[in-house]
């Protein structure tokens, strides 16, 4: 597959999710629901919709075409990924979070809003994501659905996403006196780092086993090629934080080295970090040699991490 095979089957992947997204976030109340109030609707469409490459559901959804399953309730797997993720952008854009004021090249949800819509933004789509997975219409066997909520629900909560902002939180010396950057460790940045990115990366890539049916083997292996591009993205995302600009990536850049944020490229400097990017794109290619050539378009998804440019 060729660059533009891959971008094409990229964009054919975000497009479908792009709907899903759109039709689960429709202003009808669902069966069991009261109503769906027209301001916290319009602000999660507005969180939601409409930007970002579509990474995660995009895993999620090639990682079970390995195995041979496809169809709307792989996009509904796809779709729940993707609202954890667009929740977790929401609060961390917030003033007590990160601060930010600009995100995929437009407003945050808190500056096109208010700090409390987007507050419920976030608990809305975080709880939709379960509920969508919970459905039958996503998979009809009830193992197989548990076993994607509880996939997702470790990395996204406490071991996983949630803990890693709190750790990142503390490593900005949010809770001591003089508010002053710690000065972390190898170690402790990966963990960091593993937590607060790595860990949704993982679950994308392993969720799309489960839903496929694959063998402990084949699981296995989704794991450790989703853990090894959890790294890499955070890499590549530190690299463009020193090298890129604001107009390119859609959000502010240069905020970790104003703030003497802890990361691998502070600590190794960018050259190393090149080379460690690099590294770690031929471990994930390995990672996923043992499931033929199915596996071809989550090696290019590797590169394409490392090489993105926003």
């Amino acid at each position: 597959m060729d660059e533009g095979d891959f971008q094409g089957r990229l964009a054919a992947t975000g497009e479908a999710v792009e709907t899903i997204l759109g039709e689960l976030l429709a202003a009808r109340p669902l069966a069991g629901e009261i109503g769906r109030p027209e301001r916290l609707i319009e602000a999660m469409r507005y969180a939601t919709l409409g930007g970002g490459k579509r990474l995660r559901p995009f895993l999620v959804v090639e990682a079970a075409r390995v195995f041979g399953a496809n169809g709307p309730g792989v996009l509904r797997a796809a779709a729940s990924v993707e609202f954890i993720h667009c929740y977790s952008l929401v609060h961390d854009d917030l003033p007590a979070m990160d601060n930010d004021d600009l995100r995929r090249g437009r407003p945050t949800t808190h500056r096109e809003y208010d700090e409390a819509t987007a507050t419920l933004v976030g608990d809305s789509l975080l709880t939709l994501a379960f509920d969508v997975l919970s459905d039958a219409a996503t998979d009809p066997e009830p193992a197989i659905r548990v076993e994607l909520v509880a996939c997702l629900a470790r990395a996204s909560g406490i071991g996983g996403m949630a803990g890693g902002q709190m750790l990142d939180l503390e490593a900005e010396g949010r809770f001591v006196a003089e508010r002053a950057p710690l000065a972390l460790t190898e170690e402790e940045i990966l963990r960091l780092q593993a937590m607060k990115t790595g860990a949704l990366l993982t679950a994308s890539a392993e969720m799309g086993a489960v839903i496929g049916r694959a063998d402990k083997d084949g699981r296995a292996a989704l794991r450790r090629y989703g853990n090894l591009l959890g790294q890499a993205f955070q890499i590549a995302d530190d690299l463009l934080d020193v090298e890129s600009d604001a107009a390119t990536m859609g959000k502010a850049t240069g905020k970790d080295s104003a703030m003497g944020k802890a990361t691998l490229v502070g600590l190794w400097g960018i050259e190393a970090a090149r080379e460690r990017l690099a590294a770690l794109v031929a471990e994930s290619e390995k990672s996923v040699e043992c499931l033929g050539g199915k596996a071809e378009v989550l090696k290019q998804a590797a590169r394409f991490v490392a090489e993105r440019k926003s």
